[in-house]
């Protein structure tokens, strides 16, 4: 029995471990080895690698691949077609090639067409700006935009910037 809804026409193999109340929309293909949370929301078109990890109350818009390596925690946000990187130097059929995983910590959001390379982490409750370039850590609450992505400001948990002295942060 299933406790997940799963549109007809997505794919969830075998293998993969899918959380109560997840919804997977159409045209999603979930291999077997992933691991989706409880409550989570993963829109149309996406893909989830084996060795991925998504925790609970994430929702992850439509047209992104989440790649073997790349760790999504509780209550992430990933925006419409966000690009996740897992080797540094990717080579078309290479043997031998090093995973280096992207770690998006604890209520985070990533926003759209927003490219994260690997080896990075993105630190709780952080927000990186639509078509960011990510290619270093981000801090904890740091909103960044650009490419590279620059830290602009400070956000709260809501995801709304922090004031100081009047001014933005």
């Amino acid at each position: 029995m299933m406790d997940y809804f799963k549109h007809e026409k997505a794919l969830v193999s075998d293998g993969a471990m899918v959380g109560e109340g997840t919804r997977i929309r159409a045209f999603s293909n979930i291999q077997s080895g992933a691991k989706i949370g409880k409550n989570c929301n993963i829109c149309d078109c996406c893909y989830v690698d084996k060795g991925a990890v998504i925790g609970d109350n994430v929702t992850v818009k439509n047209g992104v691949s989440v790649f073997e390596g790349v760790t999504l925690e509780d209550g992430v946000f990933v925006g419409p077609n966000v690009a996740f990187s897992n080797d540094r130097y990717p080579r078309s059929r290479r043997e031998g090639w090093t995973l280096e995983g992207v770690s998006v910590k604890k209520g985070a959001s990533l926003g759209a067409n927003a490219t994260i390379l690997c080896g990075v982490t993105i630190g709780e409750y952080a927000l990186v700006g639509a078509g960011s370039v990510v290619t270093r850590d981000v801090p904890a609450f740091a909103i960044v935009v650009g490419s590279p992505a620059r830290q602009i400001g400070v956000a709260d948990k809501d995801g709304h910037p922090v004031k100081k002295g009047g001014n933005d942060a």
